[in-house]
């Protein structure tokens, strides 16, 4: 099955998933990831529109229905993707984020300067999600960081088809704990989550970027997560 990636905010969206591809495609699957205007190539008009174009043509491109992973703020691009194609999704998968409410911003939670959101350092990373990063690893991410342009960061999302709720969720839950999702949810910080039909929780031991610290990890849960019920 295709599984498409989209890397989170200030991840290049083809190198943020290395080390996760090889391991899917040794476990059967062929994964796929989704190059986003303005991460990675340079263009910093970009805007969420652009983005969301680049993952619907991907969508669209699949030759059955993939399953739709988007990582951090790409929670929010993986779940309008199951919004514009809810026929053709067959899942979305969430790792550590939770999708944006229709009219909300994309991700307007930290500074622009001059028409972009730079990486902001590790500071308000400190605790849960960096704890598992080595010094190495915190300089791999922080030196291959590409800033979002502010037309993706300041992007209003739009949902406009209640069908997307009967798209399965697997919301992976790496700094935080399953108990933790669902007691969020249940307090309404999640609306778009409280409505999905199926909804599964998928403990994952690591931090924020499970793509560089547990990439094994995080494939067989990726590909647990694609393979049908009745081939496991």
């Amino acid at each position: 099955m295709d599984i498409l990636l989209i890397a989170g905010l200030w991840l290049d969206g083809g190198s943020a998933w290395d080390d996760v591809v090889p391991e899917l495609a040794a476990l059967g699957h062929r994964p796929v990831p989704v190059a986003l205007p303005g991460q990675g190539d340079g263009d910093s008009s970009a805007t969420l529109g652009d983005q969301l174009a680049a993952v619907l043509a991907a969508v669209d491109a699949a030759p059955g229905k993939p399953v739709v992973v988007g990582h951090s703020a790409a929670a929010t691009l993986a779940w309008l993707a199951a919004d514009a194609r809810p026929a053709k999704v067959a899942k979305t998968v969430l790792i550590g984020g939770f999708p944006a409410d229709d009219g909300r911003a994309y991700a307007d939670h930290f500074a622009i300067e001059d028409g972009i959101v730079p990486f902001p350092g590790w500071g308000p990373f400190e605790g849960p999600d960096a704890a598992d990063l080595d010094e190495a690893a915190r300089d791999r991410i922080a030196s291959t960081a590409v800033p979002v342009p502010e037309g993706v960061a300041r992007g209003v999302v739009r949902l406009t088809d209640e069908r997307r709720f009967d798209v399965p969720v697997v919301l992976v839950c790496p700094e935080f704990t399953p108990a933790q999702a669902e007691e969020w949810i249940a307090a309404g910080e999640s609306p778009e989550l409280a409505r999905v039909a199926r909804l599964d929780h998928v403990d994952l031991d690591s931090g924020h970027w499970p793509m560089v610290t547990r990439p094994r990890e995080l494939a067989r849960v990726l590909a647990e997560a694609a393979t049908p019920a009745d081939d496991r």
